[in-house]
């Protein structure tokens, strides 16, 4: 028993150490990241991509979205970078909706010790490079010390019992993702994030916002799905949208996402926005669309999430994941006192979790794991295996469609693009076919084992294609954007140039048309490693 304590005590400090080094638990590190991280990019302009409006289409000529090309000519500006976040309680606050259309109201929860605070509002984009651009701002709102973090006994689940602050309307506000920068009184400054989501994605490829995984890692109140207090023991079981994200406020919006957003505004694709939530339980919202980008970290996947993007992608529309680990875990949405779909559930292990009694298929641990195994890479074509690596991309065949440009040959080394958690293809009856590898990356995993980190693409009879980059450091390269520390010019310029590839092509319409993937399962696939996928 002793040993057991031991061993589980051991393990849960490794996730801990894993997660911070990944994320910055401390305000400190978030802050530093969020505020420095993200510089204004000196990227000369490139040609836009439109789309014509399609005709005979459920949806065609209502609801058709913003132009991405026309919103990002507005005047930008840098001033939603904060100056002075302070201590985690000098000013913090929650949305009490995740994602809602143009037009609608939410509420605004604000805690502050200061006399009084403002809100403003940024659309967050290219313009120009400055990344941001003002929509709305609030007048002056009194600010009170709200209470502290109530926490949920033996399921660990932190929540903001608070009393709403003001009411925002998102009357006028474009379509997309949005950084609600909080000022106090005192000069202390937090995020808080929404999404203004698309009524309609016809003709368009649709940005998808992690947010279930944003909740999953959001330690604020004191538990996360990975540690609690004490450590592995009182993690949360289920984690709230009702409480602000620790840090510096976004989630993992800034770190994973917006390098992502940045560069296909500055493409002009023509996007349409969304979150985990309406992929769940409102996915007519995607259909007619081109594509869907999953832009980096996406692990926590519901049911309706995998049937509906698996859906999807048999309608012929093309899939593009640039991190890994993505749908590892298995969770379910719940609701709270503010509303449905304001709780992830996810219990890790089957045994703790009571739906595995009278629903199996709903029980919340990996996907590949008992009672029920449905691995990712069945709709993903490879998987997680691991972390903490750092290691260059190796290219395999630098003749393939995304590799148009890049100037990379057979055997082309990318120093630092694969980074920390990675995915590989595995020789199991699981991985779709054709299928084609078109990474193949050793890697040392915490100085000890080795192992492979892959890329791939494949495509199915609706004639749509999926790309999965396999590695966690794709978004941060693009732009070469330092969230990771300085990367070499030529790793920055080869992750663009392949996303714009891909972003393109995918945007055109279902890809095996054009590019129908090569099979070459047979001379990279290799069987599961040891590693227990328990953590």
């Amino acid at each position: 028993m002793n040993m057991r304590r031991t061993a589980l005590l051991v393990a849960a400090l490794g996730v801990a150490i894993v997660v911070c080094i990944q994320y910055g638990t401390s305000l400190l590190d978030t802050a530093k990241s969020t505020v420095t991280a993200i510089p204004t990019p000196q990227r000369p302009p490139v040609q836009a991509v439109t789309q014509p409006p399609e005709k005979g289409k459920a949806g065609a000529g209502k609801d058709t979205g913003i132009s991405v090309t026309k919103e990002n000519s507005l005047p930008g500006t840098t001033a939603w970078k904060l100056k002075n976040p302070g201590p985690q309680n000098a000013i913090e606050g929650y949305a009490d909706r995740v994602s809602v259309d143009p037009g609608e109201n939410f509420g605004l929860y604000v805690s502050t010790p200061a006399r009084d605070f403002q809100v403003q509002a940024y659309r967050m984009g290219w313009y120009g490079g400055k990344q941001g651009r003002l929509v709305w701002e609030s007048s002056h709102t009194r600010g009170m010390r709200q209470a502290a973090a109530q926490m949920t006994p033996q399921i660990y689940m932190a929540r903001a019992t608070w009393k709403r602050s003001l009411e925002v309307s998102t009357k006028g506000w474009p379509e997309g993702d949005y950084r609600l920068k909080l000022t106090s009184a005192a000069g202390h400054d937090r995020w808080v994030p929404i999404t203004v989501r698309s009524k309609s994605a016809v003709g368009r490829s649709v940005f998808i916002n992690a947010v279930a995984t944003w909740a999953a890692y959001n330690s604020w109140g004191g538990a996360n799905i990975y540690s609690g207090v004490k450590g592995y023991g009182d993690r949360a079981r289920k984690v709230s949208f009702d409480r602000p994200y620790s840090g510096a406020g976004d989630g993992l919006f800034g770190w994973h996402e917006l390098p992502m957003l940045t560069l296909a505004e500055r493409m002009g694709i023509p996007l349409a926005y969304g979150t985990s939530l309406e992929l769940d339980s409102d996915p007519g919202r995607f259909t007619g669309a081109r594509g869907m980008i999953f832009p980096s970290h996406d692990e926590y996947w519901s049911t309706g999430m995998r049937t509906n993007t698996i859906a999807l992608r048999d309608k012929g529309v093309n899939l593009a994941f640039f991190g890994a680990n993505n749908a590892y875990r298995h969770v379910r949405f719940e609701g709270s006192p503010l509303g449905g779909d304001r709780v992830v559930t996810c219990y890790k292990d089957a045994a703790e979790d009571p739906m595995s009694l009278t629903d199996t298929d709903e029980s919340t641990q990996q996907w590949r794991q008992a009672p029920n195994p449905r691995p990712e890479a069945s709709f993903l074509g490879v998987q997680y295996e691991w972390a903490g690596v750092l290691a260059p991309y190796v290219v395999t065949d630098p003749n393939v469609w995304m590799f148009k440009g890049t100037g990379a040959h057979a055997g082309s080394q990318y120093p630092g693009l694969i980074r920390s958690e990675f995915d590989r293809v595995f020789s199991d009856a699981n991985t779709p076919r054709p299928i084609q590898i078109l990474s193949d990356s050793p890697v040392v995993i915490y100085g000890k084992d080795k192992s492979f980190a892959n890329s791939s693409y494949y495509t199915v009879p609706s004639g749509a294609g999926v790309f999965s980059a396999g590695t966690l450091g794709w978004t941060c390269a693009v732009d070469a954007n330092p969230c990771w520390g300085k990367l070499p010019k030529a790793t920055g310029a080869f992750a663009t140039k392949v996303a714009e590839n891909i972003l393109r092509a995918f945007q055109a319409g279902p890809s095996a048309q054009r590019y129908p993937a090569q099979d070459n399962y047979a001379k990279y696939a290799r069987p599961a490693g040891h590693f227990k996928y328990n953590m």
